[in-house]
Order: C-alpha cells, then structure tokens, then sequence
C-alpha cells in the first residue's frame, strides 16, 4: 500500500483549466480533417441507382461530419478539465533523454530504402530496411538478421506477386525472382 504523498490528489493529477493548448491543437486538427473530408466528398458526383439510392457521397459526408462533432465533443471537453490518463501498462521512462543515434539510424534506414528500391529492387533494399532496423534498436545478431531479413523481404516480394497481383520492383534481380 502506498503512502498519501505517492499518489496525487485528483485535483492535482488535473492540468490548469482551459491551459492544454496540444489538445486544442488535436481539436483543431479533427475539425480541419471533417471539413477536408466534407469538401471533398461534396466533390463526389451524385449518381444514384435502383441498387444504390444513397450514392457515393453519403460515407464521405458523414464521416466527416462525425469527425465534426467529435472535434468539437472534445473541445468542450478540454475546456471543461478533461484530461487523457496515461496508460497503466506504458514501459517508456519519460525522464529519459531521446536516444538520437537510434532515431537517426532508423531514418537512414528508411530513407535508404526509398532510394535504393527502384535500382536494387525491393527484396533487396527490403532486406537492408529490416535488417538495418534490427541494428538500429539493438540487436547484435548480424548473420542471423540477414537471414531473417532476406527471409523477410522475399516472402512480402512473394507475398504481394502472388497474393495481391502487386509486383514490386525487382530491381537488379529481374528475371531470376
């Protein structure tokens, strides 16, 4: 059992009334998307049939609005002292320093992939991203990584060819996959 002092007071868990600026920034954000999604779907031509009275206007326009009125749910929300709880099982130590070396190994890893794709061919550059990723996060298993991302990159290759009719860029292996 924890003391009194551990744990705060409702009252103190809460942020200042009306000062959480990021979460009417995420207000703002789903207002701007319903209107978006709105606008565009208004730009649907209305074409109805005896099958389909509704036409294809109607999910558009709904969702939108849905998207509406959580904005402005959640707005009154805020402003009313609602706050998000932090997730009970979350393991991230937000007193930590960002590791960079890892985020910044992991965009290379990503952007290598979008530059290599097209000139080495997905099962390739695939291979690289997975296993440049398992690098990045910390694992040492260099061999056993490139068998598994070789691995990897082939059964999506496959995967897609086969199972979705998408071909993705052989690359250099054109005419051997």
């Amino acid at each position: 059992m924890s003391s009194p002092i551990d744990e705060p007071s409702g009252e103190d868990a809460r942020p200042a009334r009306g000062k959480d600026l990021a979460q009417y920034g995420v207000c703002a954000f789903l207002a701007l998307l319903g209107a978006a999604v709105i606008v565009d779907g208004l730009g649907i031509p209305h074409i109805t049939s005896s099958t389909d009275p509704v036409g294809p206007r109607a999910v558009p326009v709904l969702l939108g609005a849905l998207l509406l009125l959580v904005a402005v749910l959640y707005a009154v929300d805020v402003a009313r002292g609602g706050h998000g709880e932090p997730e009970a099982g979350e393991d991230v130590d937000l007193s930590q320093a960002v590791d960079w070396r890892t985020v910044v190994l992991l965009i290379c890893a990503f952007v290598a992939n979008a530059v290599l794709i097209e000139r080495l061919g997905w099962v390739i550059s695939g291979a690289l991203l997975f296993w440049g990723t398992a690098f990045a996060l910390g694992n040492r298993h260099h061999v056993r990584n490139l068998l598994i991302a070789a691995t990897l990159s082939l059964t999506t290759f496959y995967a897609f060819a086969i199972g979705l009719g998408v071909n993705l860029p052989a690359g250099v292996l054109q005419g051997i996959l």
